[in-house]
């Protein structure tokens, strides 16, 4: 459907747009448009019954002096019972027509959200968070904001349909000079739609741009402050809201000469049928009662017109936020998963990279052949200059993005061959930017299982979170505010390293995870991790687990069993740490960089 309409006018574009919703709410459609038809119905019936009690109350009151108390109860009873009736289907109409646009919303952001969650990681960082916020929010209202005057539309149509006939049986000579009004109003929509198109489009794609100048500005908030940039932030924001105000304009503008333009046309249609309905009347070409039906449907054709007219008004819009989130839809790329569980195993996973390559771009490859093997239960540090290829390794084996080329395997099971879900029960990965939600440290640590306090404390004893969280006013139960910007740095990471522990996975890695830790405090960290193997007495939750750290300090190093460097694209040395320095040079001269670098920060 979206190909569809990615290619059609837009009108007929808008149609098409507005046929999906009916084939998903087509009973709610169906309510809302019986209600519609019934208040339309009962607007024209409103014409009869005023060209009725023209013809025979007024005039014979006018004529005899008096109305006769029967006839007037009826006109009056004619008219109450018109308008209950017309009540009962604008009520109905309206109800259904909500109804059927906030369960699109609904189902269209849900659709959204789900194929933002299925989209691997390369997807997402073509992508600006504003926009994709727009996708979810602005695009999704606009896609279905015709559905509002959609059943109304549908009624009047009918409406119009059976008004038409009538002032057609009632006198075809002044129904053909007031239908004269229609080649008019459908000119007046095609002027419309064509100069709507554009600055509508350039509307929504600012919306977009909008969102994201100021989702970056709040995200950053800390830098713009410390480095006094908020006067360029402001003036970022105020220049992209000033273009986005003069396309609005420019789209209200238009609008506000083609709703007037659309609501006069019927007026001087009238105009027209009386003065030439009087002369008729004059001549007794006709009756007055004839003239006044006639007027009065003309009144009541004007309004499907204005319908219409909304509808279509609705439709630049519409188009081009469905676009925008069927782009989303459509969007390829998402990861294929294999049938393969978890395997039920006990202790440390056994992680294996053979001859695997990425490239974030074709004409620069990060890394080219790398290659390594951890055993179950060993604790490997990947060490490597800026730019060598470390996080993205931890990208990797947590397969936020695939490989290029070569195969990366868990317990000798490839990646991509693991069921969805399925390499998440056995490896955990701690990034060096620990984020957390707006949320009870027990929420951030369990992120929703069902797990046991005591379970909890044990892993943010593991963790050494659990002296500064028992000091917290309510422990567990305390809130962290937003992005957890009540604690320190360190105090995050540990979190993070806690919610990853919870987990009790079988191969965890750290992605330069303690890094905001104080070396003595990151030394008890990663003794507790490795404990089971020499005796430091770890928790149940991390007995025999596999470590994989990405490290910079000589003591982080110091306790891998064996070390990775990392440099060109590919493993260039592997040893203990005291090898490596006694015979590289460069990785000698890497680790006394980071050591003096750190050092020097601590003064």
């Amino acid at each position: 459907m979206a190909t569809a309409i990615s290619g059609t006018g837009t009108t007929s574009a808008g149609f098409a747009v507005l046929w999906v919703a009916i084939k998903r709410e087509p009973w709610i459609f169906a309510l809302s448009t019986v209600g519609s038809l019934l208040f339309g119905a009962l607007t024209v019936a409103d014409a009869w019954v005023l060209g009725w009690s023209t013809d025979h109350v007024v005039l014979p009151a006018f004529r005899d002096g008096e109305i006769g108390s029967g006839l007037l109860w009826a006109v009056l009873g004619l008219f109450v019972g018109v308008a209950i009736l017309r009540a009962v289907g604008i009520v109905a109409r309206r109800l259904g027509a909500g109804i059927m646009q906030y369960r699109m919303q609904a189902h269209s952001r849900r659709a959204v959200t789900r194929q933002y969650l299925r989209l691997p990681l390369a997807w997402h960082q073509k992508h600006p968070t504003g926009e994709l916020l727009s996708n979810a929010n602005s695009d999704v209202e606009a896609a279905w904001g015709p559905i509002a005057p959609l059943p109304m539309a549908v009624g009047t149509v009918a409406m119009m349909v059976i008004a038409v006939v009538q002032m057609l049986l009632t006198d075809m000579v002044l129904a053909v000079i007031g239908l004269l009004v229609f080649p008019l109003v459908i000119g007046t929509n095609v002027v419309y739609q064509r100069l709507a198109q554009g600055w509508a489009t350039r509307a929504q794609q600012l919306r977009a741009e909008l969102s994201e100048i100021a989702h970056e500005s709040f995200d950053g908030a800390l830098v713009v402050k410390t480095l006094g940039r908020e006067p360029e932030e402001t003036e970022r924001f105020r220049a992209k809201a000033a273009d986005l105000r003069e396309a609005n304009i420019r789209v209200g503008r238009i609008r506000a000469a083609f709703d007037p333009t659309l609501a006069a046309l019927p007026n001087i249609a009238v105009l027209f049928v009386l003065v030439i309905g009087v002369n008729r009347v004059v001549s007794g070409a006709t009756g007055a009662g004839d003239v006044v039906t006639i007027a009065y449907l003309l009144t009541v054709v004007s309004f499907p017109i204005r319908s219409i007219g909304w509808l279509l008004g609705d439709f630049p819009r519409s188009v081009v936020g469905y676009r925008r989130v069927a782009a989303v839809l459509s969007a390829t790329g998402a990861m294929a998963y294999g049938d393969r569980p978890a395997p039920a195993h006990t202790g440390g996973a056994r992680l294996e990279v053979e001859h695997a390559a990425f490239a974030y771009t074709a004409d620069r490859p990060l890394l080219r052949d790398v290659s390594l093997v951890v055993e179950p239960g060993k604790t490997v540090a990947l060490v490597g200059a800026t730019a060598s290829g470390k996080s993205t390794l931890t990208t990797l084996f947590s397969r936020l993005v695939d490989v290029d080329a070569g195969a990366i395997r868990v317990d000798g099971t490839d990646l991509r061959d693991f069921e969805q879900g399925g390499l998440a029960q056995l490896l955990a990965v701690v990034p060096q930017t620990a984020f957390l939600f707006d949320d009870t440290v027990r929420g951030n640590v369990t992120l929703g299982l069902d797990v046991p306090d005591d379970e909890v404390w044990s892993a943010l004893r593991t963790a050494q979170a659990d002296g500064f969280v028992a000091a917290l006013p309510d422990a567990l139960d305390a809130r962290l505010g937003e992005r957890g910007t009540t604690l320190s740095g360190g105090q995050r990471q540990r979190l993070a390293l806690a919610r990853a522990l919870v987990r009790r996975p079988r191969l965890m890695v750290l992605d330069d995870a303690t890094s905001a830790v104080d070396p003595e405090v990151e030394s008890r960290i990663l003794a507790g991790l490795g404990g089971s193997r020499d005796g430091r007495g770890a928790t149940s939750s991390t007995t025999g687990m596999t470590l994989v750290v990405v490290a910079y300090r000589k003591a982080t190093i110091g306790l891998a069993d064996e070390v990775l460097f990392l440099a060109d694209g590919v493993i260039a040395d592997r040893g203990t740490h005291d090898d490596l320095v006694a015979r590289n040079p460069d990785y000698a001269r890497l680790v006394n960089a980071y050591e003096a670098e750190s050092a020097e920060a601590a003064r």
